[in-house]
């Protein structure tokens, strides 16, 4: 028997900064069904995930919390497990970059690559983004901040270690133009040529000195070598790289046949990383697949602006296969996609519940109502199910076409159109009308068979995607048979009908999610430090960090389960609106508003409340006991600064 073809995947090694939130969980679920995939094809998967463990960031979030950099990445990093765990994900190893194995090949690879002159020490003065842990030039930042995540720089001064980019630029090039699919979709690839290689590279700064979380540089202990070399280099490490004599694992696996990451780090992963493979002299990774961003409306996810959703939380509401399905199915291959939980409730209804779920419920019942349990097929040439079995194997064609390119979102939608036909096949043949003649006992055996062959290729089809509901469809169907194709020549004997999904009522999950909402803001609210009659004085510069501006109420209407809100529509001048949620439904309806002028409060930090992004706060006076009134400012224009 030949040995089986490997398939080595990764995914992006996740920050220990916080509890990672469904945004972040969309690599390692869309690796998890990459790899799930490919084991069904006969593939000897791989599949490695991991946290990021070190920088600057880092070290200033363990100070706050008063505790040790590596207590407080243990925590996340076991946060980040939990989560990835909590999605039924089935990763083969989790590398972290604390582990003392990783760092003492990254102190190994930093001192070849120096040694032999692809590092050299010099200095860096520029801006630099915490955040992002990015240097940029004056000119590459836009309106003075991050291009990339738009937060403010500070400037930078320190001396450096740096990586010669530049001098594998051309050759870089050259192996991304003869190589076609090296990056996925093609729109990434495109950017990385002519935003930044064809212009020139600059060489990269790999070292920092200005703190002390990192892997020291094993010559000069001032400095800590730089995340571009310590976290992108755990795709080998993690497999036993070593530059003094890799493990026969790494070279089993490497090169890696898929690095799974989102769209915003893929300069790192298509410049960066292959330019350290090329100056170490390692073959470059076969595909790198930069996926968009999981949105929260329109909005990037940001616990600074309140509208964070966790994987797991999702999870243990509405079930862990609700929550993959949703990601899959909802992200495209190219565009961004977006979720809230009124559109997981909607898609969890459509698709789940009412075709998926009701298509396996009702034709196991009837089996089982009809024939106790046990039908075959009875040879028919009816139109009917002729249609029924070539829409079948159009769907696992195209099926196999999509999970190839890893167009995942299609994959799902063509799934879901042969659960839709084979619904419409039941209203068509009327199963319960031919059970009523016992002339019919043959059709419908067969209308039955053809039911549950398809359903037994839906759960084939979906076993990398909502892989326990596809083995209680296998479980409800009794049998383990995973041919991707239609077959006549078996016999079905099911077990009991268990619904797969309960439909959701909308509008209660949604009052329980804002009832829970509210208790949260109301558990924050105890828990801070009690009203006190005189508050502490500020100084002037605190005082001038409050910006107060004068803005026009256009629209305003009640916030639905939310009796003290109203969500106000505000024209500030600037050219777009600003949304306030209020509390002061109590006292005015939207009719007393709609017109005035009002004080905003609008460089406040953005919250959600009852599902309404807030994005400042209007001014109100206490005049008397349970009597509250607005602070109008007709008579000044709209967008006026209040000094």
């Amino acid at each position: 028997m030949s040995e089986k073809k490997k398939f080595y995947i990764t995914t992006a090694i996740a920050y220990t900064s916080r509890k990672p939130h469904i945004g972040n969980a969309y690599d390692i679920v869309l690796a998890d069904m990459i790899a799930r995939y490919k084991k069904m094809m006969g593939f000897d998967v791989f599949l490695m995930t991991g946290s990021d463990e070190h920088g600057q960031k880092i070290e200033e979030y363990a100070t706050k919390a008063g505790i040790s950099p590596k207590e407080y990445v243990d925590g996340v990093s076991g946060e980040i497990k939990g989560v990835w765990d909590s999605l039924n994900t089935s990763y083969d190893k989790f590398i972290r970059t604390t582990d003392d194995y990783h760092e003492k090949t990254v102190q190994k690879i930093f001192n070849k690559l120096y040694e032999q002159g692809d590092i050299y020490k010099g200095h860096y003065e520029g801006k630099y983004c915490v955040p992002c842990e990015s240097f940029f030039t004056a000119s590459q930042l836009v309106d003075g901040k991050c291009p990339d995540c738009g937060r403010e720089v500070i400037d930078s001064k320190e001396e450096a270690y740096f990586l010669k980019l530049s001098k594998y630029q051309d050759k870089l090039i050259e192996y991304i133009e003869s190589h076609p699919d090296f990056i996925k979709p093609e729109s990434r690839k495109n950017e990385m040529i002519n935003n930044f290689l064809k212009p020139g590279l600059s060489d990269l700064c790999v070292s920092r000195s200005t703190f002390k979380w990192g892997v020291p540089i094993t010559t000069d202990p001032g400095h800590v070598i730089y995340v571009w070399i310590d976290a992108l280099s755990n795709y080998i490490t993690g497999v036993g790289y070593d530059p003094d004599g890799s493990s026969d694992q790494y070279k089993k696996l490497w090169p890696a046949d898929l690095h799974v990451i989102g769209k915003d780090i893929v300069r790192f992963h298509t410049i960066y990383w292959p330019i350290i493979l090329m100056a170490l002299g390692e073959p470059l990774p076969k595909q790198v697949l930069g996926h968009p961003w999981v949105l929260v409306g329109e909005d990037k996810m940001s616990k600074s602006k309140g509208n964070v959703i966790y994987a797991d939380e999702l999870a243990a509401r509405f079930g862990v296969d609700a929550v993959r399905y949703y990601l899959l199915s909802e992200i495209p291959f190219t565009q961004d996609g977006t979720i809230t939980y009124e559109s997981f409730i909607a898609k969890f209804n459509t698709d789940l519940a009412n075709t998926l779920g009701n298509l396996v419920n009702r034709t196991i019942a009837m089996t089982n109502k009809y024939f106790g349990g046990k039908v075959s097929f009875k040879n028919s040439d009816d139109e009917l199910d002729n249609d029924l079995i070539k829409t079948a194997q159009n769907t696992v064609k195209s099926y196999y076409s999509l999970m190839e390119e890893y167009h995942n979102a299609d994959a799902c939608d063509a799934v879901m159109n042969l659960a839709r036909r084979c619904n419409k096949y039941i209203d068509e043949t009327a199963p319960w009308a031919l059970a009523k003649d016992e002339a019919n006992s043959e059709r419908l055996s067969t209308v039955l068979y053809n039911l549950l062959e398809c359903i037994r290729m839906l759960g084939v089809m979906l076993s990398p995607i909502i892989p326990q509901s596809a083995e209680a469809i296998f479980a409800q169907l009794g049998t383990d048979n995973t041919e991707l194709e239609f077959s006549a020549v078996c016999e079905y004997s099911v077990n009991e009908a268990v619904a797969l999904f309960a439909r959701l009522d909308a509008n209660k999950v949604l009052e329980e999610i804002a009832a829970e909402e509210k208790a949260k803001q109301e558990k924050a609210q105890k828990s801070a430090p009690e009203n006190v009659t005189s508050l502490a004085e500020i100084s002037i510069d605190d005082f001038l960090k409050v910006e107060l501006k004068t803005a026009t109420i256009v629209k305003c209407e009640p916030i639905p389960k939310a009796k003290k809100l109203l969500k106000l529509t505000l024209d500030d001048g600037s050219g777009k609106e600003r949304i306030v949620a209020s509390g002061i439904a109590k006292w005015y309806t939207p009719e007393d508003l709609i017109g005035h002028t009002v004080i905003v409060v609008s460089n406040l930090k953005p919250a959600v409340l009852c599902g309404v992004q807030s994005n400042g706060m209007i001014l109100a006076a206490d005049c008397a006991e349970d009597t509250v009134k607005v602070i109008f400012a007709d008579d000044i224009p709209k967008g006026s600064k209040i000094r």
